[in-house]
C-alpha cells in the first residue's frame, strides 16, 4: 500500500499546490491513498465545507487540528459522513470524529488524529485517546496516527509507544518539515512533522513583515497569508502486511 500524507495546507497558495502538484505526484508514486491536512486551508485559519470538498477532489481524507473550529460553518459539516476528521481527544460532545476508515483495491487504511497537550490545550490524554480509537477502529491492512502537536518530544514519545501497533505515526502543526523520517524497530514509520503546503517565503505561512512587526512590538497585526515560493510538503509511506517498509519526505515546488 502506497500512501501520500500531505502537511498543513495554508490558504489559497496551499490549495493551488494541491490542485497543481497532487495529480502528477499520485501517478509518480503510484499512490493508493492521499491524506491532506487542511486545517488552515481557509485564509490561513480553519477550513470550510466548500474548501473541504475542493481538497477531496485530490485526496481521500482531510485531517485537521486545533484550528478546525475557526470557521463556524464547519461545525455541522463535521457531523456528516464526509471524509474529514478532527482530533479524537476533544470532549465527547464536540462535533465530528477522530478516526476514519478508507477502503480501496490495495486494502483498508485506518487514520486516527489526536492533538498534543504540551504548549497547547489541556485536552484528554492523546495516548489513551489513540488506544480507544484503535479498539474502535478494529483490524485494518494499515493504520496511521497523525499527532497534531507543538512539542517534538510528545510526538516522538507517541511514536515509540505505538511502535509495532500501527503502520506509521506522523506529526503536523509546526509547519516546519523535519528530517527524522525513519522506521522504528517494530516496523512503524515515523516523522515528527510533515511540514507545510503553501508559501515558504513566509513565517509559517503568514507574511514576513507583519509577523516580525507583531513579535517586535507585541501589538496586534493582521495574520495575512503570504503568496511567494509555494511548496508542497509531506511524506510518502509504503506499507506491507501492516508494517512500514519505507518512508521518505516529500518536497515539491509549485515553480512560480
Amino acid at each position: 500500500m502506497n500512501i501520500i500524507y500531505i502537511g498543513d495546507v495554508v490558504g489559497k497558495p496551499g490549495r493551488e499546490c494541491i490542485r497543481t502538484l497532487v495529480p502528477a505526484l499520485k501517478d509518480e508514486l503510484k499512490a493508493d491513498f492521499v491524506i491532506i491536512n487542511g486545517e488552515n486551508a481557509a485564509g490561513g485559519f480553519g477550513i470550510t465545507p466548500d474548501i473541504t470538498k475542493e481538497l477531496l477532489q485530490y485526496g481521500d481524507l482531510i485531517t485537521t487540528g486545533n484550528h478546525v473550529w475557526q470557521k463556524k460553518e464547519i461545525m455541522p459539516f463535521l457531523d456528516t459522513n464526509e471524509p474529514i476528521i478532527r482530533p479524537a481527544n476533544y470532549p465527547g460532545h464536540a462535533p465530528g470524529r477522530g478516526r476514519y476508515s478508507l477502503r480501496g483495491p490495495a486494502g483498508s487504511l485506518g487514520v486516527i488524529l489526536v492533538e498534543g497537550r504540551i504548549f497547547m490545550k489541556n485536552l484528554d490524554c492523546p495516548f489513551r485517546a489513540i488506544e480507544r480509537e484503535l479498539e474502535a477502529l478494529g483490524p485494518h491492512d494499515a493504520i496511521i496516527i497523525e499527532v497534531h502537536a507543538e512539542a517534538t518530544s510528545e510526538k516522538v514519545a507517541i511514536g515509540w509507544y505505538f511502535d509495532g501497533k500501527v503502520s506509521a505515526v506522523v506529526g503536523s502543526h509546526t509547519h516546519v518539515q523535519t528530517a527524522d523520517a525513519r522506521i522504528l524497530p517494530q516496523g512503524t514509520a515515523y516523522l515528527s512533522d510533515l511540514g507545510m503546503t503553501g508559501p515558504m517565503d513566509s513565517v509559517i505561512g503568514m507574511k514576513v513583515e507583519t509577523s516580525i512587526k507583531r513579535m517586535l512590538t507585541q501589538m496586534p497585526t493582521p495574520h495575512d497569508v503570504a503568496t511567494d515560493n509555494s511548496w508542497l510538503n509531506g511524506a510518502f509511506i509504503q506499507v506491507e502486511n501492516g508494517r512500514a517498509v519505507a518512508i521518505k519526505n516529500i518536497q515539491r515546488s509549485l515553480g512560480k
